[in-house]
């Protein structure tokens, strides 16, 4: 029996500015740390990315063709604060305002991300997030955005701050690519919450009209072995550093005693120390019913054994399956050898994850308002093969996920939208351009779009509401 979504949902595709805008130096755009970090570690660069700079209105187009009413963008910080503070750079602003108005255009709402992964090189070579005077230059662009911006009605602070620590200080494959250490992956995760909180209290004290949220990446995390207790903390332990902790942040608005424990007990097996300022706490507190929603991604889930050994982690690249390696000194190590899907880069296919984080926040953080799938996607090796992907594995693992939020809405979740990443295929961070995700193929050569099999499925279903 096919499933329905409601008539009021919104159906959208994500991007982010680093990974499509391409023209990283084009009209007064600052420098981000990416820029050379990708140039000394990987073999590829955000240039030419899909050349969103200059192709939106073709995407846009798209979009409309396909019957989207959604579009999730994000402002690259450095395009609008070439240093992320002090002048403004006027064409940066004008591009905005011209992509803006191209998707209202095109009748399709822009949820749009103020920090996607690109903090401006100046302020990422003084600590990033780990310098408290990044908080107040990222409060004050986001207080220029939402004056400057009326036309946007979506607002989300920040896109996964928990990948953010993990990449800069856990696996080190976003820069500055330091590993294994914990206390500055809380202290970043921390310091970013409390930016969240005060751009929250700003635009809410300011009665701007729309809404304004925030979203965190929540894989969920199983024991290995249920029956096992020192697998279920080690998957307690594991939850916390990637969910727990920033969901009491924003929605409840201090951490809990089970959250504090996790992290002591962490940090007493890897070094170093948390601060957080009693201000900190009252601005936690202040924005914890300002959300107006909260935008999940979700794409895996792992399941995680105890671990007493040094910390370890290999990051799959090149998507060669079986590479991946991620244990944590005093935490656990990921077991991937489950009987569950994987993909090429080992990330495990388990559409009752989701399920499961949605229940979780119903019943641990019952204050949320409303909920957003703000990113959900099959990265895969697409090939193009007479103007076409025939990209069914992509379709039946978008068509399991969104099945399990249907669930879930019946189960009296209020989700409000679902938004497929990607729009079209953008560069990976850490993985290239052979990480496909899009519904419309990017000759990354021609900057040529073709919709894939997925494009068309995905149209039927905005369409008329019905998973099939």
């Amino acid at each position: 029996m096919s499933k329905r979504l409601p008539e009021d949902f919104i159906f959208g595709g994500a991007t982010a500015a680093y990974q499509a805008e391409g023209a990283t130096h084009t009209d007064g755009k600052g420098p981000v740390a990416w820029d050379k970090f990708l140039e000394d570690n990987y073999w590829y660069t955000a240039e030419p990315a899909s050349d969103f700079y200059h192709q939106y209105p073709v995407d846009l187009a798209l979009a409309e063709e396909f019957n989207l009413n959604g579009i999730r963008l994000s402002i690259a910080w450095s395009r609008i604060f070439p240093r992320g503070f002090g002048q403004v750079n006027q064409k940066g602003v004008d591009f905005y305002h011209a992509l803006f108005k191209e998707c209202l255009k095109r009748h399709i709402q822009p949820f749009v991300t103020l920090h996607h992964f690109d903090t401006p090189e100046e302020l990422h070579a003084k600590g990033d997030f780990l310098n408290r005077e990044t908080i107040d230059h990222f409060v004050d662009y986001a207080a220029f955005c939402f004056k400057e911006f009326p036309e946007v009605k979506y607002w989300t602070s920040f896109n996964e701050i928990g990948p953010i620590g993990e990449g800069q200080y856990l696996i080190g494959k976003f820069p500055p690519g330091i590993k294994y250490d914990l206390a500055k992956v809380f202290q970043s995760h921390h310091n970013m919450m409390v930016a969240h909180a005060r751009a929250v209290k700003i635009f809410k004290d300011a009665g701007y009209p729309g809404e304004i949220g925030i979203v965190h990446a929540l894989p969920s995390k199983y024991p290995f072995d249920k029956n096992n207790p020192a697998d279920c903390r080690a998957a307690e332990l594991e939850d916390i550093i990637h969910n727990k902790f920033l969901l009491d942040a924003s929605l409840l608005g201090r951490y809990s005693q089970e959250t504090l424990e996790g992290v002591e007990e962490i940090l007493l097996a890897n070094g170093g120390e948390m601060t957080i300022l009693e201000a900190d706490l009252s601005d936690l507190e202040a924005a914890k019913d300002l959300n107006d929603f909260l935008g999940i991604n979700y794409y895996m889930s792992d399941w995680i054994r105890a671990f007493d050994g040094e910390s370890q982690i290999g990051h799959n690249d090149k998507g060669e399956k079986g590479d991946s390696k991620y244990q944590i000194k005093g935490v656990g190590q990921r077991e991937f050898e489950v009987d569950v899907p994987r993909t090429d880069w080992d990330w495990m296919i388990y559409p009752q994850g989701l399920y499961d984080q949605l229940m979780r926040i119903k019943k641990d953080y019952p204050d949320y308002k409303k909920i957003y799938i703000t990113e959900n996607g099959l990265g895969y090796k697409d090939k193009l093969v007479e103007e076409t992907v025939m990209d069914d594995a992509r379709i039946d693992y978008v068509r399991q996920h969104l099945e399990v939020v249907s669930d879930a809405i019946r189960d009296g979740v209020n989700v409000k939208g679902y938004f497929i990443w990607s729009l079209m295929d953008v560069f990976s961070w850490s993985n290239g351009y052979e990480k496909r995700y899009g519904l419309f193929y990017v000759d990354f050569e021609t900057q040529k779009r073709y919709p894939k099999k997925s494009a068309y499925w995905y149209k039927e279903l905005a369409t008329n509401k019905i998973i099939q």
